[in-house]
């Protein structure tokens, strides 16, 4: 039988938990431990949130309009 996941690797799991890489068993080990863990289930839920956030600066840095506007920003820190 499987043992239990830790702290310390259930954060080296994240990133590929949230892209549904983890293959079946260490997902299951992955949830297992998070619906124990409180701490850990905060976790989750903050690198969870951290990466929509991410996406979302993103689409929104490619609109044309906020595109010109950071960089004119950019500029003029450069030329202070």
């Amino acid at each position: 039988m499987d043992r239990d996941l830790t702290c310390r690797e259930l954060v080296e799991l994240v990133t590929e938990y949230l892209d549904g890489a983890l293959p079946d068993a260490e997902r299951a080990r992955f949830e297992a431990h998070v619906a124990a863990c409180e701490g850990c289930d905060r976790y989750v839920e903050q690198i969870r949130t951290t990466v929509a956030l991410t996406r979302e600066t993103r689409a929104l840095e490619e609109r044309p309009e906020i595109s010109a506007l950071l960089g004119a920003f950019r500029d003029y820190r450069r030329l202070s």
